[in-house]
């Protein structure tokens, strides 16, 4: 009889089973520093990190970081810790709903899912599908809420080894969930939506004129086991074009960024193996935009808005300053042996989800690429997103350690549902020409 319950339980937990979430645990998940943000001696707001200090700051920094840091890369300005609330409306479904979600009996299977963080309880390292569960909340996490749109954004493409910046690219980009709604009218779901489509991403080029009016279109569906519907409007061609499930690991318009790289992982959770590694307090550039000293004023906008500017060796680093943050580390291994990227290393920021900082290795185990996303607080940016408690993407950088060369971006984030309309994200709205 004791034989058949250990069974039983063991059944359970690879099934995705665990203990009960509790409302202490969804606490401890939104608010991981009511007792006191993490330290490290002599890290102190206002210490820079170089070279020639690295070693005393190991800790830290994650291991891609720290060799950036100790070989002269770049400097990394330490700024106090603070809080990057979530959405009220996010939290309190996940307290409404806690104990509903269970993974199914496949990777990629999630049951009972209807809103918030589907796993809101602290990850287990004896628990073997703890990184998968991390790979649900990374999915649906309220980066951008229910919806954001960025106006503009600008990615430039630089060498590394000389600084100099080879093509600028002009862009609008647009994020809307179409299932597991919070917060924005109409809640849960928009419909009709027949085919189940969880998310939208929606992209169009305004500048260089030779690839002016090209649009990307991501259709994510709810069911993980669907491949994504990707759309490309090219136009000069001025035709629509279905993308082949490899072409979302190609280089995005010559950058150094996959569509497979957009939020540090732009993909399926059935695409990968999630191992949870750990917990660790490390630096990452999460920052209130008004208190920064390094802001450009290169793009005129006529509200005052300043863009993160960049520094560090060929300017591919942002130029803010760093928080100590609780991040939890999960290594994604592509299920396709054929995959370009041998693994994923993410560093999910245990408050937002979001993948502050990620390393990108090669089939060999070299490190490849180093991503970094760059977080500002609403309520120290543009008025529209003041109370949002969307931790806002501010810039990114990709940069490829083996070509000596980098992709930078620099946001504009507007949290407002007016700019995101449904129909911005079906396939007739890229004929609308120019």
């Amino acid at each position: 009889m004791k034989f058949k319950s250990m069974a039983f339980a063991v059944s359970l937990l690879s099934a995705g089973a665990s203990l009960a979430a509790t409302d202490a645990d969804v606490d401890n998940s939104f608010y991981p520093y009511k007792k006191g943000f993490p330290t490290l001696a002599g890290l102190n707001p206002g210490v820079t990190i170089n070279k020639g200090n690295a070693e005393q700051f190991k800790d830290a920094l994650d291991p891609a970081l720290y060799e950036m840091v100790k070989d002269g890369w770049v400097d990394i300005k330490v700024a106090a810790s603070t809080n990057f609330p979530q959405p009220r409306a996010y939290i309190e479904a996940t307290r409404k709903n806690l104990n509903k979600v269970k993974l199914g009996p496949k990777n990629g299977d999630i049951e009972g899912y209807v809103a918030g963080r589907p796993f809101p309880e602290e990850p287990d390292l004896n628990d073997p599908r703890a990184g998968e569960k991390l790979a649900w909340n990374f999915k649906y996490g309220a980066n951008y809420g229910d919806s954001g749109a960025i106006y503009p954004f600008y990615w430039r493409y630089r060498n590394v080894s000389t600084g100099q910046i080879e093509r600028t690219i002009k862009f609008e980009f647009h994020f809307l969930n179409l299932m597991h709604r919070v917060e924005q009218a109409p809640i849960p779901e928009i419909t009709p939506n027949p085919s189940k489509i969880f998310r939208g991403t929606y992209a169009k080029v305004y500048e260089p004129v030779e690839l002016k009016n090209t649009q990307l279109l991501i259709q994510r569906f709810d069911d993980d086991q669907k491949l994504d519907d990707a759309y490309l409007y090219l136009g000069f061609q001025r035709r629509v074009r279905r993308l082949a499930t490899g072409q979302t690991t190609d280089a995005f318009l010559g950058s150094d960024m996959m569509i497979e790289d957009f939020e540090g992982y732009n993909g399926r959770v059935s695409d990968m193996k999630w191992t949870y590694k750990g917990v660790r307090n490390i630096l990452v550039p999460y920052f209130n935009r008004d208190e920064q000293q390094h802001l450009t004023d290169e793009y005129k906008e006529g509200d005052g808005f300043k863009f993160v500017d960049f520094h560090g060796r060929g300017n591919c680093m942002p130029n803010v300053t760093y928080q100590l943050r609780k991040a939890y580390i999960v290594e994604a291994v592509p299920v396709n042996p054929n995959h370009p990227v041998g693994k994923r290393v993410m560093y999910l920021d245990a408050q937002s989800m979001n993948a502050g900082r990620a390393a990108i290795y090669d089939r060999k185990g070299a490190l490849w690429k180093d991503f970094t996303v760059a977080k500002s607080h609403p309520d120290h940016d543009l008025p529209v997103n003041k109370g949002s408690d969307v931790a806002l993407d501010a810039s990114f950088s990709q940069v490829d350690m083996q070509a000596m060369h980098c992709t930078t971006g620099q946001f504009k984030v507007l949290i407002d549902a007016k700019l995101n309309p449904p129909a911005l994200f079906q396939v007739q709205n890229m004929r609308g020409g120019d």
